[in-house]
């Protein structure tokens, strides 16, 4: 065991981590896709932030149109077993832009613009972005989605 010398300072400690801001805006990125290959666009988003190193329970999966063919498998078990994989936050988690508000955040949320209500869009976005920690994923037609977040997205 080292004994310190009087006189002369001990080792130093850490500096202590500031945290983030409460506040901080996600990164946006946009890919183009029609509606109808949004859902594919999004998979292959997903696919490269897990192959990147991304853990799956970081991911959120939005979907306006059509629901996402694992959500639809999941909830056919029933809306408690579907949410409950939700909260366990192990793997990624596909949701409709209908049930988005009852999500928790999660570090990446990829939207699929994929069809649904002209006003989809418009009311998934925002929520969208609020439950993204540091990065938003949106696939879908860029003038429909610059119109809702904001030209040069």
């Amino acid at each position: 065991m080292a004994v310190a010398k009087p006189g002369l300072p001990g080792p130093t400690a850490p500096a202590a981590s500031v945290p983030a801001p409460a506040s901080v805006t996600p990164q946006v990125q946009l890919i183009p896709a029609s509606a109808a290959g949004a859902l594919d666009a999004a998979e292959e988003a997903v696919d490269l932030l897990l192959d990147s190193g991304r853990a799956p329970g970081d991911v959120l999966v939005i979907t306006t149109g059509d629901q996402h063919p694992w959500a639809a498998h999941e909830l056919s078990f029933g809306e408690a077993a579907y949410w409950a994989q939700h909260d366990a936050g192990d793997d990624v988690f596909y949701a409709h832009a209908d049930t988005v508000a009852r999500a928790k955040s999660r570090p990446v949320v990829v939207v699929a613009v994929n069809g649904g209500a002209d006003s989809a869009p418009a009311d998934a976005l925002p929520l969208a972005h609020a439950r993204a920690g540091a990065l938003l994923i949106v696939c879908g037609d860029p003038q429909q989605i610059n119109s809702v977040l904001g030209a040069g997205v």
